[in-house]
């Protein structure tokens, strides 16, 4: 029953199917005119919902026009209007789209006001389509933001990884005596001594003096307790820390302890962004392959230069393949090479073959160490390509260092660097010929005097001490 402030909207009830006309059109998108028994009498579409079929609600129980979820909110909204004669708060629900019409469903939120004591409920109602469709893009844009910042953390795992594989020091110590008994080539550089000092040594002696009494408690503390650690100390020599991990494990019952070392260069507050846009460049146009697979064998990542290796395409091919099998390894070398790596912790510079599709083989030299992923024992693989210059190009300025940037330079690039080097070499080899007459050297190259000039001058020649004139006569130029 209404209360004494309440109004007294009775008179106009006779005037419930305009109201909802004029409501639908200015204040709402739609209004309806329910009565006694919850049915609908009168229908006003606005412009949002003509389309929806909204009119063909006519004679129906408002309950029946919704969902079945949100029938208990049309029960609740016309329960409380009967009781206070107006709704105090909106109800949501959805509206199934007429079969006859097609379409999408209908969210409307709706209120209510009765028109009198005995008169009927009039409903105005708000198409939520426009507000759904923005909820929708909020919910994508949040879920593209999430697979963009995961796919941005699988990365940098990714770059990490390989990044560690191939620049990582990595050596096997003899837990009882520190000695150590492998090391790679990254160690030679990372701690400024040549790998025969190395090995063979306690590794604190190859580290500068104030690193060596924490080194020397890491390792004390991985052979006693059997557990893994790692620290941060100063980088011998140059500015920045190394970040040091030991990890121990047997080889035929003898105890080991994998150390592994890395610097780290980045001044603080450095962004993480610019780290690993250097590690992907790095690892992207190395031309040494760079994988890595899990403990038994099978790849989890590789680098381009190793799918140009294995003559594959995508990464993603190779994810889950033996790689014995996808190098064709026909004799069980590479089999054998995992079992090692995973049993003796490293292996440095091992000459082995890969096959090719032609059936010839590719030698390669590999260099391998046991890695961890989170929980996940790993190995990590570096093969370098044994290829050497022919014989005949043996020494030849031309070529000299540019096969190493094969797979590092577009071969465009690489054109443009040999012509560079070919027309130096022959300028300066006609000029020898010609005793320094560059008018004779010019004659030979089949170029005018002022040409060979400026080329003179762009390829560093000028101070070979010819005079510019030249003077007496030329040798023969066989």
């Amino acid at each position: 029953m209404p209360t004494p402030t309440d109004p007294d909207l009775s008179a106009l009830s006779p005037l419930a199917t305009e109201l909802a006309t004029t409501i639908a059109r200015v204040a709402s998108d739609i209004a309806l005119v329910i009565d006694k028994d919850g049915v609908i009498s009168s229908v006003a579409e606005g412009a949002a919902v003509q389309a929806q079929g909204c009119g063909q609600w006519v004679g129906r129980r408002w309950v029946d026009t919704v969902s079945a979820s949100t029938r208990p909110k049309i029960q609740s909204l016309l329960d409380e209007v009967a009781r206070s004669g107006v709704v105090s708060r909106r109800r949501e629900v959805s509206h199934p789209a007429d079969p006859a019409v097609g379409g999408d469903e209908l969210p409307v939120t709706w209120s209510a006001i009765r028109l009198g004591a005995d008169g009927p409920v009039l409903a105005v109602g708000r198409d939520l389509r426009a507000v759904a469709a923005i909820q929708q893009r909020f919910v994508e844009a949040q879920q593209d933001m999430e697979r963009h910042y995961w796919s941005r953390r699988q990365a940098e795992n990714r770059y990490q990884l390989l990044f560690q594989v191939a620049n990582d020091a990595v050596l096997v110590l003899d837990a009882d005596s520190l000695r150590v008994l492998e090391a790679n080539a990254a160690s030679a550089l990372l701690f400024g001594h040549e790998l025969s000092v190395i090995q063979g040594r306690p590794l604190t002696d190859s580290l500068p003096p104030s690193a060596r009494v924490a080194v020397a408690e890491l390792l004390a503390t991985t052979r006693s307790t059997g557990r893994a650690g790692e620290i941060r100390v100063r980088a011998p020599a140059t500015p920045g820390v190394l970040d040091i991990s030991a990890t121990p494990f047997k080889v035929d019952d003898q105890p080991q302890i994998l150390l592994r070392a890395r610097r780290d260069e980045a001044p603080a507050g450095a962004a993480d962004s610019l780290a690993l846009s250097r590690m992907a460049e790095f690892v992207e146009t190395t031309p040494d392959a760079v994988v890595i697979t899990d403990a038994a064998g099978s790849i989890l990542m590789a680098n381009p230069a190793f799918l140009r290796l294995s003559r594959q395409r995508d990464e993603t091919q190779l994810r889950g393949q033996p790689l014995s099998a996808l190098l064709l390894d026909g004799g069980g070398g590479w089999s054998r090479l995992v079992a090692r790596v995973r049993g003796a912790g490293m292996v440095s510079n091992l000459p082995l073959e890969v096959g090719s599709l032609d059936g010839s083989p590719q030698r390669v030299r590999v260099s391998a160490a046991l890695m961890a992923e989170g929980e996940q024992a790993c190995l990590g693989f570096i093969l370098r390509s044994s290829h050497r210059l022919p014989a005949h190009l043996a020494g030849d300025d031309v070529l000299t260092g540019l096969l190493d940037q094969v797979g590092r330079v577009p071969l465009a690039d690489l054109l443009v660097e040999v012509a560079h080097r070919a027309e130096r070499q022959l300028i300066e080899s006609a000029l020898l010929r010609t005793g320094g007459q560059r008018a004779a050297a010019a004659h030979a190259l089949g170029m005018t005097p002022e040409a060979l000039e400026l080329r003179i001058q762009r390829h560093g020649l000028a101070g070979l001490g010819y005079p510019a004139d030249g003077g007496g006569t030329p040798p023969l130029i066989n």
